[in-house]
C-alpha cells in the first residue's frame, strides 16, 4: 500500500479516537460525529483511499485487469454505505449528520474544506 494511503488511514483512525472518542469498529463506535481533518473534504476517506491505492497499484504494475477489482469491490461497499452505514449515522447523529451529508460529498473530495456554521468543541 502506498505510504499516502497508509497516512490517510492512520489519520482517519486517529480522528476517530481523538475527535470521535471511539474507533471505526462497530464494537467501539465514536461518541461524536467525526467531521475534522480529511473528513471536511470527503465523507468516506478510508474507502476512497483503499480504492485509489488498488487502482494505483494496477496502473503501476501495468495490469489493466487488476482495475476490475476496485470497480467490482466498489459496488458492495457503496451498497453497504448507502443501506447500512449512512442510515445508522443519521439515526445516531440526526441533524448534525444531515448537515454534514448535505455539505460534504461521499466519494469525490471537495477541494476546499467544509466549515460547519457552529463547529463543535475540539474540531
Amino acid at each position: 500500500m502506498p505510504s499516502w494511503s497508509a497516512a490517510v488511514l492512520a489519520s482517519c483512525f486517529t480522528r476517530f479516537v481523538t475527535e470521535g472518542v471511539g474507533t471505526p469498529a462497530p464494537m467501539a463506535p465514536p461518541e461524536r460525529l467525526v467531521v475534522g481533518g480529511i473528513y471536511r473534504h470527503v465523507r468516506h476517506p478510508m474507502y476512497v483511499a483503499m480504492g485509489v491505492a488498488v487502482t494505483g497499484q494496477a496502473l503501476l504494475l501495468g495490469r489493466p485487469r487488476l482495475l476490475l477489482y476496485p470497480m467490482i469491490a466498489a459496488v458492495p461497499v457503496a451498497i453497504f454505505v448507502r443501506r447500512v452505514e449512512e442510515p445508522a449515522l443519521a439515526r445516531t447523529y440526526g441533524a448534525e449528520y444531515e448537515e454534514y451529508r448535505r455539505n460534504v460529498p461521499g466519494w469525490l473530495p471537495r477541494l476546499r474544506p467544509w466549515r460547519p456554521a457552529a463547529p463543535p468543541d475540539g474540531r
